[in-house]
């Protein structure tokens, strides 16, 4: 099965420290949506970068392009406009516990 990775583009500099009300339940519905996938058995690994720049990420697996514009776009975060997605197919060539 194919990987993807999606980016979260944060709206502006220190998003996590600085969240609305609104953008922190986007983010809680974005973290069960999250836990679904991971249940799922489609998501591999999530998390934020830290720092100034709170760019985040989610590698996942899906049949093609199309199902996992499917999986990003129903993202909470994304589908409310908080933050702006990127998706990317990728490879993950070595793995922890895998390789």
């Amino acid at each position: 099965m194919p990987s993807w990775i999606y980016f979260l583009h944060p709206p502006r500099p220190d998003f996590a420290a600085t969240m609305t009300a609104e953008e922190s339940a986007a983010f809680a519905e974005h973290f069960d949506h999250l836990q679904r996938l991971l249940a799922d058995g489609v998501l591999v690994l999530a998390g934020p970068t830290l720092g100034e720049t709170n760019t985040g990420i989610a590698v996942f697996e899906a049949e093609d392009e199309a199902a996992a514009r499917r999986v990003m776009e129903s993202d909470p975060a994304i589908s409310r406009g908080v933050v702006t997605g990127e998706l990317r197919e990728m490879r993950v060539s070595l793995l922890r516990g895998r390789d």
